[in-house]
């Protein structure tokens, strides 16, 4: 368990060894010898237990140091709440975060001073919640926008960082690059290589 949030360790491990679908988007496994954090469904050779870690959100691995996996695609996991039994504010500034409160220059006031709190009331709410601060959640839903966008379609780099909430290109490169360790230009072109490749083992 992770942060000190309310995830039980035992059925986050079962869920991840059996791939349970029904856990997809419920939490994160960090896998400590790799610094990856997965789905539960992910289809690589589950870890040891003892070297992971779970986590509420994608939000909280990241800034945890985790990165995340180019397999399993935590940005495609099922929008089910991973904030299960989170307050209905919390629940309702996440909802907002994920439709772009923060994404034009509105800031983390801005958002508290809509649902009725200060600011350091939200925080708090969101790291007892969420494991991360409300910052933190709207660039990794701002990253993981990108990220769909980048595997999915051929839209230039500069309309996909408009496109996923970014005020600038700059700021795009610089997140993405923070998450994934890379440009957004390599993870395409990493895409597209296994794309071929599986279409060449799918011909034989």
């Amino acid at each position: 368990m992770s942060a000190g949030l309310a995830l039980d360790r035992r059925t986050c491990d079962r869920a991840r060894i059996a791939r349970d679908p029904r856990f997809d988007g419920s939490f994160f496994t960090g896998v400590l010898t790799t610094r990856i954090y997965c789905r539960p469904t992910c289809p690589v050779k589950p870890a040891k237990s003892r070297n992971v870690v779970f986590f509420p959100t994608a939000a909280a691995a990241e800034r945890a140091g985790f990165r995340p996996c180019l397999r399993c695609r935590p940005e495609t996991a099922p929008g089910t709440p991973a904030w299960h039994g989170a307050a209905a504010t919390v629940s309702r500034a996440l909802r907002l975060i994920d439709r772009g409160f923060l994404d034009d220059g509105r800031r983390v006031e801005d958002l508290a001073e809509r649902l009725g709190m200060t600011a350091r009331h939200l925080r708090r709410l969101f790291l007892r919640h969420a494991g991360a601060p409300p910052t933190a959640v709207a660039t990794t839903r701002r990253v993981q926008r990108a990220k769909a966008l980048v595997d999915d379609t051929a839209m230039p780099m500069s309309a996909i960082a408009f496109a996923a909430g970014f005020a600038s290109i700059r700021r795009f490169n610089a997140a993405f690059r923070t998450v994934y360790r890379r440009s957004p230009t390599a993870v395409r072109r990493a895409r597209r290589r296994r794309g071929c490749a599986s279409a060449s083992s799918g011909r034989l």
